[in-house]
C-alpha cells in the first residue's frame, strides 16, 4: 500500500512539473527580457501585497519598485549609463536589492562583491570588473577604506549607502548617495523595455582554481532561464508564499534561485543579514515562511541544535538548495517535517543544472541537458584516457568527472576573462566540432527507485584545487598564494580534508619553514586572520621540510590529503585552529579524537 501511495505521490508531482519544464523556451539573445522588468512586472500584479520584510521594516511591492526606481534615477544623475559595471559592497539588505535591480533596471552591471573580502582580494575584484562607480554600504566603509589606494577611482566615484543599524557618518572621501534618493522620482524607467536578453546583468565571483576569484558573466538570459524551473517547479512556489532568506546575495543561490523565485512569481521573502540558527525556527513561526533557499552547511547547523517548541508545527513546507548532506537529509525532513526538499545542483558558470522535481531523497535530481561521466584520476588531478586518448566513461553508479554539453539551449556564457573561460571548456570529446562544460566535480547515477525513467545522480565531490567549506568555494592557489607571502614561510601546499560530521571540507595547509626559521604560531596566527577571509583561513596547519612536486613541478597533494591530520600516520608538528578561537595551537591527542568522535564544535 505505502508503495501505491509513493507512485501516485511521483506521479502527481512529475505532472505537475512537466508542463513547465516541457514548454518552456528559454529566452533568445535579442527578447527583450530582462532582470529589472520582471521586478517591475511582479511589482505591478501585485502592488499592496507584502514584498520583503527586514529588521522591522515591511515594504509591499509598490513600494518596493518605488524605492529601486529611485536608486535607478539616482545612479543615472551619477552618470551610470547601459553598459557601465558599478561594483556593489553592502551586505544583506533592502538596499543591496534596491541597488541590484536598479542597476538591471538602467542595463547597468551589478558587481556582487563577496562582502567578507578584504584587501588584496577586495581590491583585485572591484578592478578586474573594470567599475566605473562603487555602491558601498556603510557597514563596510571601512574594507573599501583599506584598499582605495589600490583602486582606479576617485572620491566622487564612491555612493556611500547609509545603514540604519550601523549609525555612523558619511566619510569624506565619498558621497552621500542615500541622501539624494528622497528627492528622486519613483517612477519606472523607459529604457528598461528596451534591455535585451543577452545583455550582462551581474558579474558574480567564484573562486578560481589559478588564483584570485574570477568574475562570471551573468546575461538576463540567465537569469530569465533559471525562474521557471527554480520557482514553478523546484520551490513549487505561489504568491502567496513568502521565503526565508539569509544566504549571502553576492552568490547565485541566493540572489537567483532565492529571492528571483520571489521576484517571478510575487511571492514575499523574510531577509536577513545573516544565518542565526538559535533564530531561524521562532523567525519561521513570526513571519509564517514557507519557502527556504538552503545551503547544506546551514541544514547541518540547525540539525545540531537542541530542539526548540518553535520547530513544531513550523510553515515551512518547501525548501530548494544544494549540499544537503546523506547524512543530514534523513534526520532533517524528519524532524522538521519539511515535505518537499529540492536539492539542485549547479554553478554560477555553469551551462548544467540539476533538479530534484520527484522529492526523492539523497539526490541531486535529475538533468535535462546532455551529460557525460568520465574517468578521473584524483590523485594525479588528471582525467583518464584510453590509448587514443579518448575520454572514457564510467560504468553505471561509478563516480565521474561531469561534462555538460554547450549547445543552443545549453550555453556556457563563461568568465570576464576569454582564457579562464576556455580553460573550462573540452572540443572534440564524442565528435568533431562538441563542445563540453567541464564542471571540476564528480557526480555518480544512483537508482532512487520510480523515477519515471528520469536518470537521477548524486554529488560525491570536487577535484582539483577547489574545495567547499562553510558554504564557500575556497581556492588552494589563491589561499597558497597568500600564505606563501608570510615571512616565515618558503612554500605552502594547500588543501582540503574531512571533519568527521563538518560540511564540506576544511583547508589544511602543509608549509616548509625558511631556512633556519622555526614556526611561530602567534604570528602565523595573525597573518591568516588579516590577509585571509574566515572561510578560507586553513583549520589545520602540517609542517613539512620539504614538497613532494610531480616532473612538470606541481605539488603533490593526493598522499597529504589521505593523511590529513592524522595523529597516527604523520610524524610531522600538526596545528589546528579550533572553532571560535583565532590562534593555531598543536594539535593535542584529546582534541583529535573528540574530532573523530564529532564532537570537537566544527
Amino acid at each position: 500500500m505505502t508503495k501505491t501511495i509513493e507512485f501516485f505521490r511521483v506521479l502527481y508531482n512529475f505532472m505537475k512539473s512537466a508542463p513547465t519544464l516541457i514548454f518552456f523556451k528559454p529566452p533568445s539573445n535579442d527578447d527583450k527580457t530582462s532582470l529589472g522588468l520582471m521586478f517591475q512586472d511582479t511589482a505591478a500584479r501585485y502592488p499592496k501585497k507584502s514584498a520583503i520584510i527586514f529588521e522591522g521594516t515591511e515594504l509591499n511591492w509598490a513600494e518596493f519598485n518605488a524605492l529601486t526606481n529611485q536608486f535607478a534615477h539616482g545612479l543615472a544623475q551619477q552618470g551610470v549609463q547601459r553598459g557601465d559595471t558599478v561594483a556593489v559592497v553592502i551586505e544583506n539588505r533592502i538596499e543591496l536589492l534596491c541597488s541590484i535591480v536598479a542597476l538591471a533596471k538602467l542595463g547597468a552591471v551589478a558587481g556582487l562583491i563577496n562582502t567578507g573580502l578584504t584587501d588584496r582580494p577586495l581590491a583585485h575584484c572591484i578592478n578586474t570588473i573594470e567599475s566605473k562607480k562603487c555602491l558601498v554600504g556603510e557597514e563596510l566603509q571601512a574594507s573599501i577604506a583599506g584598499v582605495k589606494a589600490e583602486l582606479g577611482l576617485v572620491d566622487e566615484d564612491y555612493l556611500w549607502v547609509g545603514d540604519k543599524a550601523a549609525g555612523g557618518k558619511v566619510p569624506s572621501w565619498a558621497m552621500d548617495f542615500s541622501a539624494t534618493l528622497p528627492q528622486m522620482p519613483t517612477d519606472n524607467l523607459p529604457q528598461t523595455l528596451e534591455i535585451c536578453a543577452s545583455e550582462v546583468a551581474q558579474y558574480i565571483f567564484t573562486s578560481g582554481t589559478t588564483g584570485l576569484p574570477k568574475p562570471v558573466i551573468i546575461p538576463h538570459r540567465k537569469i530569465m532561464s533559471a525562474q521557471p524551473p527554480f520557482a514553478k517547479v523546484g520551490f513549487q512556489a505561489k504568491q502567496s508564499d513568502r521565503m526565508y532568506v539569509c544566504l549571502p546575495l553576492y552568490h547565485t543561490t541566493g540572489l537567483m534561485l532565492g529571492v528571483g523565485s520571489c521576484f517571478n512569481t510575487g511571492a514575499s521573502m523574510f531577509l536577513r543579514r545573516r544565518f542565526s540558527a538559535s533564530n531561524f525556527w521562532p523567525e519561521v513561526q513570526q513571519h509564517q515562511t514557507t519557502l527556504f533557499i538552503y545551503v547544506g552547511e546551514l541544514c547541518r547547523y540547525l540539525a545540531m541544535q537542541p530542539p526548540c517548541p518553535e520547530e513544531k508545527n513550523n510553515p515551512m513546507r518547501s525548501m530548494l538548495g544544494n549540499g544537503l548532506r546523506p547524512d543530514v537529509w534523513g534526520d532533517f525532513r524528519n524532524r522538521f517535517a519539511v515535505n518537499r526538499i529540492c536539492e539542485i545542483y549547479g554553478a554560477s558558470e555553469s551551462n548544467v543544472t540539476f533538479l530534484n522535481i520527484l522529492n526523492k531523497d539523497d539526490t541531486i535530481g535529475t538533468s535535462s541537458a546532455d551529460l557525460l561521466l568520465v574517468q578521473y584520476d584524483v590523485d594525479a588531478d588528471e582525467i583518464v584516457t584510453d590509448s587514443e586518448g579518448k575520454l572514457i566513461e564510467v560504468p553505471l553508479g561509478e563516480a565521474g568527472l561531469l561534462l555538460g554539453k554547450i549547445d543552443d539551449r545549453y550555453k556556457f556564457d563563461g568568465y570576464k576573462s576569454k582564457k579562464a573561460s576556455d580553460e573550462k571548456v573540452l572540443a572534440d570529446v564524442i565528435e568533431s566540432g562538441d563542445r563540453w562544460f567541464n564542471t571540476g566535480d564528480l557526480v555518480r547515477q544512483i537508482d532512487v527507485g520510480f523515477a519515471m525513467g528520469l536518470p537521477h545522480f548524486q554529488f560525491v565531490d570536487r577535484v582539483g584545487d577547489t574545495f567547499r567549506w562553510r558554504s564557500e568555494n575556497v581556492s588552494t592557489n589563491e589561499v597558497g598564494e597568500i600564505l606563501n607571502a608570510c615571512d616565515q614561510v618558503e612554500i605552502s601546499n594547500v588543501y582540503g580534508v574531512e571533519v568527521p560530521g563538518a560540511e564540506g571540507r576544511a583547508g589544511m595547509a602543509a608549509i616548509t619553514l625558511l631556512a633556519g626559521v622555526e614556526f611561530d604560531a602567534q604570528a602565523f596566527s595573525e597573518y591568516a586572520e588579516r590577509e585571509l577571509p574566515s572561510f578560507a583561513r586553513p583549520v589545520f596547519v602540517r609542517i613539512e621540510e620539504e614538497q613532494d612536486t610531480t616532473g612538470t613541478f606541481k605539488l603533490v597533494k593526493g598522499a597529504l590529503k589521505k593523511e590529513a591530520y592524522h595523529l597516527d600516520q604523520i610524524d610531522q608538528p600538526v596545528y589546528v585552529r579550533k572553532p571560535k578561537s583565532s590562534q593555531y595551537e598543536l594539535l593535542d591527542p584529546d582534541f583529535y579524537q573528540q574530532i573523530l568522535a564529532k564532537s570537537a564544535g566544527f
